[in-house]
């Protein structure tokens, strides 16, 4: 199961994956795009706020009997850029659900149906979150999102204490900056803000490039648990140090 499966990383993940032959269930909030999804993929899909527990329910309603092998956990998102002082508490809280109980409400849904699998087939299976480089690092007008994504990464890494000795791997996957066609304009309610984010950058991460290591991670042998990995461009050294104009080899 993908979420976030309508746009980004998330629709790219279920294309890498099923190009890799997994049986996907794509959830989002956008029917409309789940279903050109479902059209172009194959994958299954299934249209879902995870922030509405009614929402999960149905998920896990939906799902079933049919074993479950892995919960890839893609949706969330940031809003806004204020700084701490200037901070809306209500768009605070909506990426504190998007982010963090998003998380921990599917791991409390659907955690039985991954042992189950386990347990019947003799196997592992896997729980992956998309956090980001903003869990690690804080930045000025990221308060709101540094807080929602850490608090995501701390719910990760617990959960993988909390797992130990059973055949579950937990991991994380934490990008830093990644040029998609949705994110920073949701964030910045602008296009020309949202497009300066990546202006002069050479080749930030696409979301193939995320989409890429995500099938990697479960892919791998099932003893191999990637239990962290940064991932960013090139031209970004650190969070808050990104090269703008060409690389070039110096003389």
């Amino acid at each position: 199961m993908v979420t976030g499966a309508s746009s980004g990383i998330g629709r790219a993940t279920v294309v890498a994956l099923r190009d890799s032959g997994w049986e996907v269930l794509g959830v989002a909030r956008r029917a409309d795009r789940l279903a050109q999804l479902a059209a172009e993929t194959g994958a299954e899909v299934f249209a879902a706020d995870l922030t509405r527990q009614q929402d999960i329910d149905a998920l896990a309603e939906r799902l079933g009997s049919d074993p479950a092998h892995s919960l890839v956990h893609i949706a969330g998102g940031a809003l806004g850029a204020d700084r701490v002082e200037d901070g809306d508490s209500v768009q605070w809280l909506r990426m504190y659900e998007m982010n963090t109980l998003s998380a921990q409400r599917l791991v409390k849904a659907l955690l039985p149906k991954l042992r189950a699998t386990a347990a019947a087939e003799r196997t592992h299976v896997d729980t992956l979150f998309l956090t980001s480089t903003a869990a690690q690092v804080a930045y000025p007008g990221g308060a709101g999102y540094n807080a929602a994504k850490a608090g995501e990464s701390m719910l990760v890494q617990a959960l993988r204490q909390e797992l130990v000795g059973e055949p579950i791997r937990v991991i994380e996957i934490a990008p830093g900056m990644v040029h998609t066609e949705e994110f920073s304009l949701v964030r910045l309610g602008d296009r020309a803000k949202a497009d300066a984010v990546y202006d002069n950058v050479d080749h930030p991460l696409t979301a193939a490039d995320v989409a890429d290591v995500v099938a990697y991670s479960l892919n791998a042998p099932g003893h191999v648990n990637l239990d962290q990995v940064t991932i960013r461009p090139v031209a970004q050294a650190a969070q808050h140090l990104v090269h703008r104009g060409p690389l070039a080899p110096r003389a």
